[in-house]
C-alpha cells in the first residue's frame, strides 16, 4: 500500500503519464476537435491537482463543446473561489444563454468590468432574445465598426435580423445601413423587413433571390442532398406562403404550408408558425384539420424559438378555435388567461364577449365590455363600437346611436356621421339625424373651416333636409354653399326653391342671379343630330327638288326594286256571296252566339275508359250484331257465305279513331291561340 502510494505520487512514476504529457494531449485534442478525449486528460490533471484553475477552465470549455451545459455550469458554481468571475464570465453567460436562462445571462455579462469582443457578441444575442432591439442594434453597429476578422459577414447577418425584427414587431421604418444582399441569409432578412413595411412585392423578390442563392451555395457541396436543400429552403418557402396569405391567395399559401409540413423540419418554431397560419386560413371551417395543427404549436421548446407577439397570436387563435368548436369552457379559460397575462390587450375581452354572445348572454357581454372601457379609457372607442354592434344585433338601434354619439373622438368623422344619419333615418327620427349633421358642421366650422369635408357635410345636410321637406332649415346651408361658389347654378336653384316657401320676394331677388335662357341653352346642330346614325326620323326639307336631285332619285329608283305586295290568302271554304262573320277575329268563347259546352252529357267515344270496356257506340258498330253480318262460326251442313265489301273493309274497334276526336283537337288548338287570326 505504502509502496503503491509512493510510486503513484511521483511525476515520472512508471505507468502514470506526466502532467506535461497530459497537457500536450489536451492541446493536441483541442486542435483536432476531439473534446471528449481532451476532457479525459483534463480530468487526469485535476486528479493530480484538483484546484488547477487552467485545468478547470479547460474542463468547462470541453463540456460546452460537447453540449453538456448543465455540467459546465455546475463546475463553475462549484469552483467559484478558484475561477474568477471575469475569467469565466463568457463561458458562464454562454451556458445560461443556451439553457434559455436569458435574464441570468444578462446579469452575468453586465457584471463584468471589461467586456471583450466575444462577450459583446454574446451580449447582442442576449439583447435580441430579450427583444431589446434598439440596444442590440447599437451593439452590432459598434462591433462592425471596431472589429476586423473573419466573422464580419455573420455580424452583418445578425444586424439585418435586428432591423427585420424592428420593422416587423415594432413597426419602425429601418434606416438604410448599406447592407448588400450577398448571402441568402441577408436576402431573407431584407424580405422580412419589407414585409414589416407592407412592401409585399419587394419582399417576394428578395425571397426569390434568397432561394436562388441558397440553392447555389448548397449545391457546391457534394455531400448535401436535395432533401437537405429543401429542408434549408423551408423557412424561405414559409415566408413566401405568408406573403401569399397576406395577398389573399390562400390556395397557394396552403399548398406551400402543407409541402413544408411534409418535409418534417426539425425547427419547431417554423412548424408552429406554419400550423398557426393554416388555422387562421381555416377559420371556422375544417376545424378537424385545425385541431391537428394545434398540436404542432404545443411542441416542446416552441416558447424559446418565437417572439412574444408570435406566441401571443398563437394563444389568441387557440381561444378562437375553441369558440368555433363550441368548447365554451375552454374558450373562457384561454381568454381569461390571456387577459391576466396582458390586461391592457383588447382581443381577449372581445373573444370573451363573442363567446357570451354565442351563448345568448348579450347583456353580460355588454357589461364586460363596459367594464373594460372604464378601466382603459384609451381603448374606449373600439369597445364602444363593439357595444353598438351588439345593440344593433339585438334590434336596439336607438341605444346603439347613443353609444356611438358618446365617442367624442369620432363624433365628427364623416363615416360616423353617415352611420348615425342612416340609423336615425331607419328609425324615422329625422330631428336627431339633423342634429348629428349640425354638430358635425359646427365642429368643422371651428377647427377646419371651408375644408373639403366641411363643405361636403354642408351639402349632405342641405340635401337631407330638402329630401325630408325641411326647406326652411336648409336655407342657411344652401346660402353657405352658394357663398362659397356663386357660379353653382344647381345650389342657387335649390336656394330659390327653399325661399319660395318662406320669402317670395327674396326668391325673386335671387332669381335675378340665374343665367339667361340664351346662356343656358345648349348649342346643338339639329340637322347634324338628325342625320346622325342614332336618328330615327329625318325631317324632309321643303322646296322643289333640282333636276340633279331628280336624276339622282330616279337613278336610285332604278337600282332599288319595288317590293310587290303579296295578296292575302283566303280560306278554303271562302264564299264571296256570303257576308263574313263580323266576330271572326274574336276567340270562340267571346263571341255572342257561343253557348258553351253542355255539361253532364259525355259523348261516347271508342277507345276511352278502361281496357276492354264496351260502350253504346261501339255496340252499334259491332258487325256481329247487325242483320247482314254472317254468323261468327259456320253451322253444320251450311256453306260459309262470302263476306261483303262493307264487312271486309271494316276496321276493328281498337284501331278506330274516336268520334269527334279531330274536332275536339281543333277546338283545343283554337283555345290556345287567343287573339290570333280566325277563318272566315
Amino acid at each position: 500500500m505504502a509502496a503503491g502510494a509512493g510510486g503513484g505520487s511521483g511525476a515520472g512514476g512508471a505507468g502514470a503519464p506526466s502532467v506535461a504529457s497530459l497537457w500536450s494531449e489536451v492541446n493536441r485534442c483541442g486542435q483536432s476537435g476531439d473534446f471528449g478525449r481532451a476532457l479525459k486528460s483534463v480530468n487526469k490533471i485535476l486528479q493530480i491537482s484538483k484546484d488547477d484553475a487552467t485545468a478547470l477552465h479547460c474542463k468547462v470549455v470541453c463540456l460546452i463543446q460537447n453540449g453538456s451545459f448543465k455540467e459546465a455550469l455546475s463546475v463553475i458554481h462549484t469552483h467559484t473561489k478558484v475561477l474568477s468571475s471575469d475569467s469565466i464570465a463568457f463561458e458562464k453567460a454562454y451556458c445560461e444563454y443556451r439553457l434559455n436562462r436569458i435574464e441570468n445571462a444578462m446579469k452575468t455579462i453586465e457584471g463584468v468590468s471589461q467586456q471583450t469582443n466575444k462577450l459583446k457578441e454574446l451580449y447582442g444575442q442576449v439583447l435580441y432574445r430579450l427583444e431589446r432591439y434598439d440596444d442590440c442594434l447599437a451593439v452590432y453597429r459598434d462591433l462592425i465598426r471596431n472589429s476586423q476578422d473573419d466573422y464580419e459577414e455573420e455580424r452583418k447577418t445578425n444586424l439585418s435580423a435586428v432591423i427585420a425584427a424592428q420593422s416587423t414587431w415594432e413597426k419602425v421604418v429601418p434606416e438604410d445601413l448599406g447592407l448588400q444582399e450577398g448571402t441568402y441569409e441577408l436576402s431573407y432578412n431584407a424580405a422580412c423587413a419589407f414585409i414589416g413595411q407592407g412592401k409585399l412585392n419587394e419582399a417576394m423578390k428578395s425571397l426569390q433571390k434568397a432561394e436562388d442563392l441558397c440553392r447555389q451555395s448548397l449545391s457546391e457541396d457534394s455531400d448535401v442532398t436535395e432533401e437537405d436543400i429543401e429542408a434549408e429552403l423551408a423557412i424561405i418557402h414559409g415566408q413566401m406562403a405568408y406573403i401569399f396569405q397576406l395577398q389573399g391567395h390562400t390556395e397557394e399559401a396552403l399548398q406551400l404550408y402543407n409541402q413544408i409540413i411534409k418535409l418534417k423540419p426539425t425547427d419547431v418554431g417554423l412548424l408552429a408558425v406554419i400550423a398557426n397560419n393554416i388555422i387562421t386560413i381555416n377559420k371556422d371551417q375544417n376545424v378537424f384539420d385545425s385541431k391537428k395543427k394545434v398540436k404542432l404549436t404545443n411542441a416542446e421548446g416552441v416558447e424559446h424559438k418565437l417572439s412574444k407577439k408570435q406566441l401571443q397570436a398563437i394563444e389568441f387563435n387557440k381561444a378562437l378555435l375553441a369558440m368555433f368548436t363550441n368548447q365554451a369552457d375552454q374558450c373562457h379559460k384561454l381568454s381569461s388567461s390571456l387577459q391576466s397575462q396582458s390586461p391592457e390587450h383588447l382581443l381577449p375581452v372581445l373573444i370573451q364577449a363573442a363567446q357570451l354572445c354565442r351563448e345568448k348572454q348579450h347583456t353580460k357581454a355588454i357589461e364586460l365590455l363596459q367594464e373594460f372601457a372604464d378601466q382603459h379609457p384609451e381603448k374606449a372607442a373600439e369597445i364602444k363600437l363593439t357595444m353598438a354592434q351588439l345593440k344593433v344585433a339585438q334590434g336596439s338601434v336607438t341605444k346603439a346611436c347613443m353609444i356611438l354619439r358618446s365617442i367624442e373622438e369620432l363624433r365628427h368623422k364623416p363615416g360616423m356621421v353617415s352611420a348615425l344619419v342612416t340609423m336615425y333615418s331607419h328609425e324615422e327620427d329625422i330631428d336627431s339625424a339633423i342634429e348629428v349633421l349640425t354638430q358635425a358642421i359646427e365642429w368643422y366650422q371651428e377647427f377646419q373651416p371651408k375644408s373639403p369635408v366641411h363643405l361636403s357635410l354642408i351639402r349632405e345636410a342641405a340635401n337631407f333636409k330638402l329630401k325630408h321637406g325641411r326647406k326652411k332649415e336648409a336655407i342657411s346651408d344652401l346660402e353657405e354653399l352658394w357663398k362659397q361658389n356663386p357660379d353653382d347654378v344647381h345650389t342657387l336653384a335649390q336656394l330659390i326653391s327653399a325661399y319660395s316657401l318662406v320669402d317670395a320676394e327674396k326668391a325673386k331677388v335671387l332669381s335675378k342671379h340665374l343665367p339667361s335662357s340664351d346662356a343656358m341653352s345648349l348649342k346643338v346642330d339639329v340637322d347634324a343630330l338628325e342625320n346622325s346614325h342614332g336618328a330615327t326620323y329625318v325631317r324632309k326639307k321643303g322646296g322643289k327638288p333640282t333636276p340633279e336631285n331628280q336624276q339622282k332619285e330616279q337613278g336610285q329608283g332604278d337600282v332599288k326594286k319595288k317590293k310587290k305586295k303579296k295578296k292575302g290568302k283566303l280560306p278554303k271554304n271562302y264564299d264571296p256571296k256570303v257576308t263574313p262573320d263580323p266576330e271572326r277575329w274574336l276567340p270562340m268563347r267571346e263571341r255572342s252566339y257561343y253557348r258553351g259546352r253542355k255539361k253532364g252529357k259525355k259523348k261516347d267515344q271508342i277507345g276511352k275508359g278502361t281496357q276492354g270496356a264496351m260502350t253504346t257506340a261501339s255496340s252499334e258498330l259491332d258487325a256481329s250484331k247487325t242483320a247482314s253480318s254472317p254468323p261468327t262460326s259456320p253451322r253444320p251442313g251450311t256453306v260459309t257465305a262470302v263476306p261483303s265489301a262493307s264487312t271486309a273493309n271494316m276496321i276493328p274497334p281498337r284501331h278506330q279513331k274516336p268520334v269527334g276526336a279531330a274536332a275536339t283537337k281543333k277546338k283545343q288548338q283554337q283555345k290556345k291561340k287567343k287573339g290570333g287570326k280566325g277563318g272566315w
